[in-house]
């Protein structure tokens, strides 16, 4: 019902504003046009008058057609010769005076109401006069034309025009118009109303998803036709959706892993806790496990955290970083995790953009991966290449390897392997944020292994490079070798 109730009030101020606009603009134009037609109508009766007292003026100054001779003042003559001429058009009626007395009349179509009275006042007028009358025959618009011969009038000539029938027709007029206007209007108002649906569908459909969207559901997507306002607003509703769905699935799976990863510690620690006794040596015991368990647990909530970023846009801060430089830090840092037999492979040459933090996180996550498979004194190589568009760090171990049942599980978080041994405790998060580094760069991680002849783990990235750059790991390669062993002693 809510939602009957949006729709008929938003789609109802939308058509109602129209429709008013529209029925405002239409009457406007109405009247206006009204205001022109009788304006014409006006004009065009004063014309007329005015023309047949141009005629009358002229036929006076002439001569008589019967004698040849000038009038001399003879008015019975003038309006005798004049209305011979000169018929009323319709709507039209002449009246003549003489010596105060009326003389003739020709075409009058209605009554002209009091008409003696105004008979009388036409027949003394000395002066012209325009006028209007109000008749039973609807308005009237006249012109009185006095005829003056030496000083004195001699007669008045009158021109009336009803134009009541031409009134009439402007006024039908403009109700046919408004009639139509009327009909046009009420299909317009219509059609709007299905148009005005269909615009605002998306919105209802934005709506609804909305009004069903909770936390524990976010599939649902609004449908999106076409690419106006609307429509964009629809693709910018569904990405805002995604983003959530994503901030959402993460926080689910953070909260689920953190739970599921820290509840064995967890109780591990309280029950050696209840358990610990009063001997010193046991109290030892105890307290070192407990601090291990904390430190793992420590770890988890670590790279959980750091597995979380990787969702943040500012997760990956891009600098530039010199390759060769990179994998020497690499490798002094490696060392340090296991008494290996650390090799350096090769390295690339040049500078590219990447977060050399992440990197480098990213890469010795692979070297304690790898120590932990591989056993003291066994080899474990590291290098670099930058190749056209690509920079890699590879990590070589001569461990058991990676079973082909595992390649691709074992990037999910808290993953192990089913083959191989394991020398530590950790949570199975350090593959997991490798694969995230590599993403957030835009890159991946490779795999290559066999079961029982060693895994190579290779960080591909994408990279803008700058310089000239020398992939051939033989390079200056001396060089390099005394750079690192001089940052490991």
């Amino acid at each position: 019902m809510a939602e009957r109730r949006w729709r008929l009030g938003f789609r109802g101020r939308v058509l109602g504003s129209f429709v008013l606009v529209v029925a405002a603009a239409t009457l406007g134009g109405l009247v206006l046009q009204r205001a022109v037609l009788l304006d014409r109508l006006d004009r065009k009766v004063t014309a007329s008058l005015q023309q047949e007292r141009d005629e009358l003026e002229a036929l006076a100054s002439g001569r008589n057609p019967s004698t040849g001779n000038p009038f001399f003042g003879d008015v019975r003559a003038i309006f005798e010769t004049f209305l011979s001429r000169n018929f009323p058009v319709a709507d039209e009626a002449y009246f003549t005076f003489v010596e105060g007395m009326t003389y003739r009349a020709s075409g009058a179509p209605g009554d002209l109401g009091n008409g003696q009275q105004l008979f009388e006042r036409w027949a003394t007028r000395n002066v012209g006069e325009w006028g209007r009358l109000s008749t039973e025959a609807g308005p009237v618009r006249y012109l009185a034309v006095p005829l003056t011969f030496e000083g004195r009038t001699h007669g008045v000539f009158v021109v009336a025009n009803f134009v009541e029938r031409e009134r009439n027709e402007i006024e039908s007029h403009v109700r046919v118009s408004a009639i139509v206007a009327a009909i046009v209007l009420l299909m317009a108002t219509g059609l709007a109303w299905l148009v005005a649906g269909r615009l605002l569908r998306p919105i209802r459909h934005l709506t609804e998803a909305a009004e069903a969207i909770s936390d524990a559901d976010l599939s649902r997507r609004i449908p999106v036709d076409g690419d106006d306002e609307i429509a964009r607003l629809a693709r910018r509703f569904n990405e805002m959706l995604d983003r959530l769905s994503s901030s959402f699935a993460a926080q689910r799976a953070f909260v689920d892993d953190a739970g599921h990863e820290l509840r064995t510690p967890i109780t591990i620690v309280r029950g050696h806790l209840e358990l610990m006794g009063d001997d010193p040596d046991e109290q030892r015991d105890t307290i070192s496990l407990v601090t291990e368990e904390l430190d793992r647990m420590a770890r988890i909530v670590d790279g959980l955290l750091l597995l979380a970023k990787a969702e943040h846009p500012d997760f990956i801060k891009l600098a530039p970083v010199e390759v060769a430089d990179l994998t020497s830090d690499l490798l002094a840092k490696a060392r340090a995790l296991g008494t290996r037999d650390w090799r350096l492979d090769g390295y690339g040459i040049g500078v590219v953009l990447l977060d050399r933090q992440r990197v480098t996180q990213a890469v010795l996550n692979l070297a304690r991966n790898a120590v932990e498979h591989t056993s003291d004194g066994a080899t474990i190589g590291l290098g670099s290449s930058v190749v056209a568009d690509r920079v890699r760090f590879w990590l070589r171990d001569t461990g058991p390897g990676v079973d082909e049942r595992d390649r691709d599980q074992i990037f999910e978080r808290f993953a192990r392997g089913r083959g191989g041994r394991r020398r530590s405790d950790g949570a199975g998060l350090g593959l997991a944020i490798v694969r995230s580094v590599a993403e957030a760069h835009g890159g991946r991680v490779e795999l290559e292994s066999k079961a029982g002849h060693g895994a190579t783990f290779t960080l591909v990235l994408p990279a803008a490079l700058s310089g000239d750059f020398d992939s051939d790991p033989d390079a200056d390669f001396d060089d390099v070798v005394g750079r690192v062993e001089a940052d490991t002693l």
